[in-house]
Formats: structure tokens, C-alpha cells, sequence
């Protein structure tokens, strides 16, 4: 760890140094790995003039490596997946608060931190996919999320490992608006129903319902628009349009919604360019640019959704439980998690 320090450290200062002839300019660290964002990037540099340093990397990496750079940091912005993640490092006091009312307006407070540290810039929604040949409408209709620890579902039910933050804040969410006890009850219920060991990643799930090896899945929304859209190939094409999707919730508490989140960092040597990124983010164009190519819901009720994504429906009761409690049960959820038996 010593070395590992050392290693960052001094990448931080040569990443520090190599950019201070740069007086209008933004340094993002961003664990969203889509290609379509570079597009972003330099439509922001065309209108402003203000030039965007990508640093890149995995969600854990980059939160590591923020830690390990501490105030000597070059970097103006943190942007991410899922709010828990946002929320550990707001919880580790490295992010300031955004004051631009912009922001602020156009930002639902579901989808702000605690003191405005950071904000959603896209939605996405974890929600069930099934196979329509092997699940019956009866089944099916007004599920919830705590429904699928009902035995009927027994070896039935495929999603990622608990280590996934989506799971985690998942189930965090419902530690929120159930409490602990009976979200225990539920993770042994759905650990009991796995038709497999917990594996890969959400499109694993869709394709294992497709492939015929579940019947039932929890993904995200956009996997199956990533799908759907053959950027992953034929094969993936044609397993996503065997499945179904459907919002958990509609006659409970709405579809659970989580972020892809940005905040500023508190050593920020750029805050103000900072905030202008942000708000162009929030922009109309911007935020169908997102939608047209990650197939993420907009931050905006005004930006309609992908096409591919729409078909599924587009007006849906969603979960209004606040993204930060994402973060703040977090250590609870994993512990209630390991204690169910998810692994």
C-alpha cells in the first residue's frame, strides 16, 4: 500500500503539471464508460473553449484513488454509477456543495445529495424481465420487488452477485422504506429462489431468461436497450427480444430509480468550469445525446426516453425514496446481504 500510495501520488503531480498551462480547463474523473460521452466532451470545449481532461477507470478505482490523492487532487469532477457510490465520497467529506440555482432547479430532490454535494445527470430503473412463454400474466401482474421472494418463484429468479452496487443500493432502498427486519426476510426469500449462483453482469440475466435457464431477472433498464439496439451483437439482439420487461411496483411504491451522478470536488482548482460542465449537462441536447446512445432515462421529465426503451412504457409510477439513502444504508444492505446468504 506504501508503494501504491507513492505510485498515485506522483501520477497525480505529473497529471497536475502536465495541465497547468491549461488556465480554462476541467479535470474529470469518470467511471462511465460509454464512447458517446466523448462526443460531450468536445461539443463543451467547442462552446465554451474550456478544455475536458478525462481520467477513466472502474467506480472502486477512481474512489481509491481520490482517497489516496487527498487535497493534492487535480481533479474538478467526479462522475459515476449509482448513488452509493456518490454518497461515499460525500461521506468522506471530498466533495463541496454546487451552488448554481441552474443545478439546483433542474434537479429533483430525489436525484440531489445531502447539501446539494453532488446530482443525477441520468436515471436508470432495476426492474424485471421475464420470460413471456414460462411466466403467466397471473404471475406476472402488479409484481412488487418483495414478490419475488415468494416461493412460487422457487429456482426460478437469476441477478447479479451482492457485491454489485446495484443490488446494494437496491436493497438499501428497500431497508429505507421497510426497514431492516423485513428486508431480511426478503433477501433469504430471493436467495432460496436463485435458479443459479449469482453471476456476470445484467445482460448475463437477460440472456439467462432468454436462454431458457430462469425465468425471471432484476436488471437495469438501459441493458436491455443496449441489446436491443445490436451494438452488442446479433446473437444478444435476438435474446432481448425474447424476454419481456415489466416496473415493479405500479400498485405499491413505484420502480425503484437510481442515478449516473456527478459531484465537484472540494480541492477543486476549476470549480467554476466545473459547474458550467454540469450545467451543460443538464441541457436539453445534452440529455438526449445521453438517452439516444446509453439508453438511460433523462434527469429532465421533459426528455422523453430511447425508442427502444419507450416501448416498454413510458408513463410508470416510480419509488420517490430519496438517492442518498442509497448510500446511507449501504453498510447495512452488504451486511444483510452476507447475513441472507447472497454472495
Amino acid at each position: 500500500m506504501k508503494y501504491f500510495s507513492k505510485f498515485f501520488f506522483i501520477a497525480s503531480l505529473i497529471f497536475t503539471l502536465s495541465h497547468q498551462l491549461f488556465a480554462n480547463e476541467i479535470n474529470v474523473y469518470t467511471s462511465r464508460h460509454y464512447d458517446s460521452d466523448e462526443k460531450i466532451y468536445e461539443d463543451f470545449k467547442s462552446l465554451t473553449g474550456i478544455k475536458v481532461n478525462i481520467i477513466s477507470g472502474k467506480g472502486k478505482a477512481l474512489m481509491e484513488r481520490l482517497r489516496l490523492e487527498g487535497k493534492n487532487s487535480p481533479a474538478d469532477l467526479f462522475i459515476t454509477s449509482d448513488a452509493g457510490n456518490l454518497w461515499k465520497i460525500q461521506k468522506d467529506n471530498m466533495f463541496r456543495k454546487i451552488l448554481s440555482e441552474k443545478i439546483i432547479k433542474t434537479v429533483p430532490d430525489s436525484a440531489r445529495g445531502p447539501n446539494n454535494e453532488w446530482i443525477g445527470i441520468a436515471k436508470r430503473s432495476r426492474v424485471i424481465f421475464y420470460n413471456p412463454e414460462r411466466v403467466t400474466d397471473l404471475e406476472i401482474k402488479n409484481i412488487t420487488y418483495e414478490d419475488l421472494a415468494n416461493p412460487r418463484w422457487r429456482g426460478r429468479l437469476v441477478v447479479r452477485s451482492s457485491g454489485n452496487i446495484y443490488n446494494q443500493s437496491l436493497v438499501a432502498s428497500l431497508i429505507s422504506s421497510i426497514g431492516i427486519e423485513r428486508t431480511e426476510k426478503w433477501a433469504k426469500g430471493i436467495v432460496k429462489n436463485f435458479a443459479r449462483k449469482p453471476q456476470g453482469n445484467d445482460r448475463s440475466q437477460i440472456l439467462a431468461v432468454a436462454n431458457g435457464e430462469a425465468d425471471i431477472a432484476l436488471a437495469n433498464t438501459y441493458y436491455i436497450g443496449l441489446m436491443l439496439s445490436g451494438e452488442k451483437g446479433e446473437d444478444q439482439k435476438k435474446a432481448a427480444e425474447k424476454v419481456s420487461m415489466i416496473f415493479p411496483g405500479q400498485a405499491d411504491n413505484g420502480t425503484h430509480i437510481n442515478i449516473s451522478g456527478v459531484g465537484i470536488l472540494k480541492n477543486a482548482p476549476n470549480p467554476s468550469n466545473a459547474e458550467k460542465f454540469i450545467e451543460y449537462l443538464l441541457t436539453d441536447k445534452v440529455q438526449k445525446h445521453i438517452v439516444d446512445n446509453t439508453y438511460e432515462y433523462s434527469i429532465k421529465s421533459n426528455v422523453p426516453p430511447n425508442k427502444l426503451i419507450a416501448k416498454f412504457g413510458l408513463n410508470f409510477k416510480t419509488d420517490e425514496t430519496n438517492a442518498s439513502d442509497f448510500g446511507k444504508y449501504n453498510p447495512e444492505a452488504v451486511r444483510l446481504m452476507d447475513r441472507a446468504g447472497w454472495r
